[in-house]
């Protein structure tokens, strides 16, 4: 089990939004959703993937000689990387002088990870962490998943994992024992509008969420604010109705929408569909947060 390996695309030390007390944080590559607002594109793809930072960039044109796709063109725009034609394969980093080339995503193994996380024992001692694995979406690698959670489990190290809740039951099944907490993304209600902006629908998101907790599962419920795509009245009214029916929900995470992911967007060679939004106000969030308390939940904003 220790050699099983996995997709990931980071390793985020001293992590304290995805749980409780500090955390290190694993980021799984791979995601079936493609919500217009994901603020880690990187994490969408399950392979790796070539980032591209243009400031860096010499226009030398060393990555255009190691292409043997023919991917990489040199314009007056600067330099151009045809996605159809290239195949990730990273010969155009190892040929790039001005480090403006980086690969994302990696294999590593459950040993590899493992020495990473219990490096930070002292932290999670003293303040009530561990680890916690996210993404892209850790259930897409099941089996890495599972060994990563029996390898914490068996050190006493605190799990969390932090899903979209799209997954069959039986992956559910098999990691719901060995994970103390679920952070469940709850992005919107209504199936059509789901659909539309994350590519997915939501219904079998809702029933594993309901399943989660009627097995008195540990839950925070994290709900992204996207303005003007989930952020009305209504919507919260029924989100506040769904997390009230829960046989068991710990507290309800708001979210809000920001726009710092739009640049890796940029560096990707990837449209970016919410350039033009901005976060939701302060007062907007505080109005949110009074509706869903209104529906007597626990909420942190």
């Amino acid at each position: 089990m220790q050699t099983l390996t996995g997709s990931i695309f980071n390793i985020q030390k001293f992590s304290i939004h995805d749980g409780p007390g500090i955390r290190t944080t694993v980021f799984f590559k791979g995601c079936p959703l493609r919500c217009q607002w994901c603020h880690n594109p990187e994490s969408q793809p399950t392979g790796q993937q070539v980032m591209f930072w243009t400031r860096r960039c010499i226009r030398c044109g060393a990555c255009m000689e190691t292409c043997l796709q023919g991917a990489i063109t040199l314009g007056e725009a600067g330099v151009v990387t045809d996605l159809e034609l290239c195949a990730q394969c990273g010969d155009c980093i190892e040929g790039c002088y001005a480090q403006a080339r980086e690969q994302v995503g990696r294999e590593a193994s459950v040993a590899e990870v493992m020495a990473e996380i219990e490096s930070d024992r002292p932290f999670y001692e003293e303040s009530g962490g561990g680890a916690t694995f996210s993404g892209g979406e850790p259930l897409m690698q099941p089996d890495f998943l599972l060994a990563m959670l029996k390898a914490c489990q068996a050190q006493e190290i605190h799990t969390t994992v932090d899903t979209c809740g799209f997954a069959s039951w039986n992956v559910l099944e098999r990691v719901q024992p060995y994970t103390d907490l679920f952070l469940f993304d709850l992005k919107m209600m209504d199936d059509a509008r789901h659909r539309e902006y994350t590519g997915v629908s939501n219904q079998l998101i809702l029933r594993n969420l309901r399943w989660l907790s009627e097995r008195g599962q540990a839950i925070r419920l994290r709900i992204p604010i996207i303005p003007g795509i989930n952020d009305d009245a209504e919507h919260i009214r029924q989100i506040g109705e769904f997390a009230t029916g829960l046989p068991h929900l710990d507290e309800v995470d708001i979210l809000p929408y920001h726009s710092i992911a739009a640049e890796k967007y940029q560096r990707l060679n990837i449209v970016y569909a919410l350039s033009e939004m901005r976060p939701p106000s302060e007062e907007h969030l505080a109005e949110i947060a009074q509706a869903l308390r209104g529906f007597g939940l626990k909420v942190i904003a």
